[in-house]
């Protein structure tokens, strides 16, 4: 599956105009294979990438794949930011300490799929997403 999702990431990131680098290719594939959304630290020091590149290099790739949607960048603007792929089919809302900047995806149904369709049917909107965060204090900072 994780294969799968590598090539087809990769498609997409082709389709949107970015080159295949191994770089490229590496930084999807840690994306893929991470339980929870990362930091650029997290990324630019992960195993896969500190041999491959620098992390400039990371950062660079996580504004070209946030700018062409195939990246979410998540987290509060005075914090660092974490980086999540966005994988077609898949959604995902998550929780966001606002003390300690911790970030956990939720494991609910998502409420706004409902309105998202009646907001596309009513206005003729097509390929109509959102993303769903919700702030606050967590158990660990409480």
């Amino acid at each position: 599956m994780q294969k799968d999702q590598l090539e087809v990431t990769l498609e997409q990131c082709k389709d949107a105009g970015l080159r295949r680098t191994k770089a490229l290719s590496m930084l999807i594939e840690t994306l893929i294979t991470s339980d929870s959304p990362m930091t650029l630290a997290d990324l630019s020091d992960h195993k896969n990438l500190t041999e491959l590149c620098d992390r400039a290099t990371v950062f660079r790739l996580l504004q070209k794949l946030s700018n062409k949607g195939v990246v979410r960048r998540l987290g509060l603007h005075e914090r660092a930011a974490y980086f999540t792929l966005l994988i077609p089919g898949r959604h995902q809302d998550f929780l966001i300490c606002t003390d300690c900047g911790d970030i956990q995806p939720i494991n609910a149904p998502c409420p706004v799929h409902q309105l998202e369709k009646e907001i596309a049917t009513n206005t003729g909107y097509t390929s109509l997403y959102h993303e769903l965060e919700f702030f606050g204090t967590c158990p660990t900072c409480t």
